[in-house]
């Protein structure tokens, strides 16, 4: 499909020598469940995940779980994963856009909504892609690039929180789940499983900063 390798234009350069190493591994996460959302992990991502290493949180759990994962299936049987998964005949297991869980259809309001709003952040949707950029493959790559500053410099929180809790949180966390629970997801349940923890995680993370401004302001 392409959407996480460029389904945004904007300066493909990041500034990483300022982030923090939290700020650093969210981008890396965003761009790790970016890259696996737009298209099969071939071989060599495969082998690359099957060396993660792990600890005994439960994203940790996740994260080995996926290196089980990666380890046990062949580039063939991930990319016929995918297919079932996110393409199939007409259409695939589950369906990935913004608008379609927000509205039951495509091309809808929400998405009008999400493209006013990284019109404003300077991102658009280069040519050659075709995939909307509610997709959560493009939601997840423009997320790290904020993060990592791909669009100019790093974005503040507040500016990751407002596009986070408009255009993500409100349906990414289910979209994850059915992953979970997909009935073809092999490799890919713990994928779902991972990006259910990590939308969870920002969205108690970002609620957090609201309730630090609030506190701020009333001191």
């Amino acid at each position: 499909m392409g959407v996480a390798s460029a389904s945004v234009a904007g300066s493909t350069d990041r500034v990483t020598g300022d982030i923090p190493e939290e700020e650093l591994f969210r981008a890396q996460l965003y761009s790790l469940l970016s890259r696996l959302l737009a298209a099969a992990p071939d071989a060599a991502l495969l082998a690359a995940l099957g060396r993660i290493s792990s600890d005994a949180s439960e994203l940790g759990q996740a994260f080995a779980a996926l290196a089980r994962g990666a380890s046990a299936a062949s580039a063939a049987d991930a990319a016929a994963e995918f297919n079932d998964l996110f393409i199939g005949i007409g259409r695939g297991e589950l369906v990935p856009y913004g608008s379609y869980y927000l509205t039951g259809f495509l091309h809808e309001k929400p998405l009008a909504e999400l493209r006013d709003a990284l019109a404003g952040l300077g991102v658009v949707r280069v040519p050659e892609v075709k995939e909307p950029e509610d997709h959560i493959a493009a939601l997840c790559e423009v997320m790290a690039g904020l993060i990592e500053g791909a669009f100019g410099d790093p974005a503040p929180l507040t500016v990751q929180r407002r596009l986070f809790e408009r255009h993500i949180a409100s349906w990414a966390g289910r979209f994850f789940a059915e992953l979970e629970a997909a009935q073809t997801a092999k490799f890919y349940r713990a994928v779902g499983w991972i990006g259910r923890l990590f939308i969870g995680i920002e969205t108690t993370a970002f609620a957090m900063t609201v309730s630090d401004e609030l506190d701020r302001r009333a001191t």
